[in-house]
């Protein structure tokens, strides 16, 4: 056969013996410009595209170290797990597994900290758990956080990121959205600021409860922001959405949110925006 005359194509000696060092995990794609970025410089410059200026997500010990005061940061330690209520096989490994992975408990990281000498509560969410997805857990941590803001009487504020409730706890995770937004209600009857800060995405039941009721509602630039995904709400309704739909930029044009913030303004500007509600109050 003709293919059993085909050789393999022998490379030169020289070349037999170089071995080409790429070391595995050092480099990242960017989604929008598709240039690859050596992380080391992705990370100087604040998990942002040094190229097209494209927002990376961040994982919480990366948000902390952006925003708050070093060596401020005490987690609420509260003892709780997540359960598994329907009983889905795979639900516990898989939490396992992104334990491991994300050195997190769970998508949220709550507690006190302060920024520019100023103490707050701050609740941060990661999309890289289970996407930031909404359960038990996560309700019952941004609640109690709520909650410490009120007894303490401290700014809050809440970073989101979220694909929505969490569907492996079924009707137990979207009663969050009402436990969570039945104590900022609290929160608002005492006087306290609260500032949330959207990142990319946020989408579901956490947009629906605790995102969209800061007194401040801060995003990053490109982030996408909504409750169903623009493909779900085209066929829904029938119609074709603006372009930009969703987007931050869009959602601030149509006074959905009240500024977009850059990672490298985002310090600065919770600082002035405490300031701002302390110089306020009576």
């Amino acid at each position: 056969m003709i293919v059993d005359k085909i050789k393999k194509r022998e490379l030169p000696e020289k070349n037999k013996k170089t071995k080409i060092d790429i070391p595995v995990g050092k480099w990242a794609k960017c989604d929008k410009c598709k240039e690859i970025i050596y992380k080391e410089i992705l990370r100087e410059n604040l998990n942002i595209c040094p190229n097209c200026g494209h927002y990376f997500r961040m994982h919480i010990n990366r948000r902390l170290k952006l925003v708050v005061d070093e060596g401020t940061y005490k987690k609420f330690d509260l003892n709780i797990e997540t359960n598994n209520p329907l009983d889905i096989e795979d639900y516990p490994k898989k939490l396992k597994t992104l334990r491991e992975k994300t050195g997190l408990e769970e998508a949220v990281a709550c507690g006190t900290a302060k920024i520019k000498g100023e103490k707050v509560v701050i609740c941060i969410m990661d999309s890289g758990f289970l996407m930031g997805s909404m359960g038990l857990v996560v309700g019952e941590k941004i609640t109690y956080a709520i909650e410490q803001a009120i007894e303490q009487r401290l700014p809050l504020i809440i970073f989101s990121v979220s694909g929505g409730a969490r569907m492996q706890e079924g009707i137990i995770s979207l009663m969050q959205m009402a436990k969570t937004t039945a104590a900022l209600t609290k929160l608002d009857e005492a006087g306290l600021l609260y500032i949330s800060v959207l990142t990319d995405p946020t989408y579901g039941g956490v947009t629906a409860s605790f995102a969209s009721l800061g007194d401040i509602i801060l995003a990053e630039p490109g982030a996408m922001i909504g409750f169903a995904g623009q493909r779900v709400i085209e066929q829904t309704i029938g119609e074709s959405l603006p372009e930009g739909f969703q987007t931050a930029e869009f959602l601030l044009e149509h006074g959905f949110i009240d500024k977009i913030v850059e990672r490298k303004e985002l310090k600065d500007t919770l600082y002035n925006l405490i300031q701002f509600h302390k110089g306020g109050e009576s």
